[in-house]
């Protein structure tokens, strides 16, 4: 393992829900974290509590160099729209430039051969950083535990899917920062080329209905509906702002999985225990963890 004395990382997305973890993760004497923002003040504010932050806007590549100058490590993971293309295309390149030397990616859980289209802009992007020269290692996550206690939160004491019996498995974002944060600590000797796996268990929509009665002590029922009504869902997540490139993939997600095409969502292949040394956290310890808000939730019309 390299020495890590006076290492920096950059975390990018360091106010998101994955990478706010992975900097409270970060906690090692010999690493430095640099943080970044694309709003000045937000800069200013956190420069002057003592963080290590610069300006870095992913749409902007002139701000990326000063961001990475004296990076060793970078935690590269942008938002879900098309644009993170040209975002992490643009900032690999810059990374090569500034002489960073490890690049910990968080993608997808995906087949090769995958024709859904968000899940193909994580592996050209992946396949880029791994023809760039720098070192690298993918973190590929399925189906975040979070979404059940954010999009498909239970309302009405109902619990609703769109893709019929089709299990799919899970994974904790604090699980994924905190497999992040190690592979960056311990750095390229011991992670280099590596293709970590993340999914702990596998429940279809019945089944994780049932686990949240369990744990709420409310009878919550489950709902089955449709592709149709799955494409009235994306109409409003449009209406509300969301990118319509990533809005539409995700209706090519259902209907790949309700036709078979991705049946792999609801593999179980778990590296946790082997880079942490602990188990994963599982769905109905997650569940647990949100009991009161899913109380709350479920019981409003």
């Amino acid at each position: 393992m390299e020495n890590n004395q006076n290492s920096t990382i950059l975390v990018l997305g360091s106010s998101g829900t994955i990478g706010k973890q992975v900097v409270n993760e970060l906690k090692d004497p010999g690493v430095n974290i640099r943080i970044t923002s694309r709003k000045t003040d937000e800069v200013e504010q956190l420069t002057a509590k003592g963080n290590d932050c610069r300006f870095l806007d992913l749409d902007d590549p002139t701000t990326f160099a000063f961001a990475l100058a004296g990076i060793d490590r970078v935690f590269l993971l942008t938002g879900y729209t098309v644009g993170m293309l040209t975002q992490s295309k643009t900032l690999v390149d810059a990374a090569v430039k500034a002489g960073v030397s490890h690049i910990v990616h968080v993608g997808v859980f995906a087949e090769w051969d995958t024709t859904d289209a968000h899940f193909a802009w994580h592996q050209m992007i992946e396949k880029y950083i791994e023809a760039s020269g720098i070192a690298w290692t993918h973190l590929h996550p399925n189906m975040f535990m979070e979404a059940i206690t954010g999009a498909y939160l239970p309302k009405n004491l109902t619990y609703t899917t769109y893709w019929q019996d089709r299990r799919v498995g899970y994974i904790a974002s604090s699980d994924i920062a905190a497999i992040a944060a190690k592979v960056l600590i311990d750095g390229p000797g011991r992670h280099a080329g590596k293709n970590y796996w993340l999914s702990v268990e596998s429940f279809n929509g019945k089944e994780i209905a049932q686990l949240m009665s369990e744990v709420t002590g409310l009878e919550i029922k489950y709902e089955e509906k449709g592709l149709e009504e799955f494409k009235e869902l994306i109409a409003a997540w449009i209406a509300n702002g969301a990118d319509s490139w990533y809005a539409g993939a995700n209706i090519e997600f259902v209907k790949q999985m309700l036709d078979g095409r991705m049946s792999y969502m609801s593999m179980v292949q778990n590296d946790i225990p082997y880079i942490l040394g602990r188990p994963a956290k599982t769905v109905r310890e997650y569940l647990t963890e949100n009991k009161a808000l899913l109380i709350e939730s479920a019981n409003q019309k």
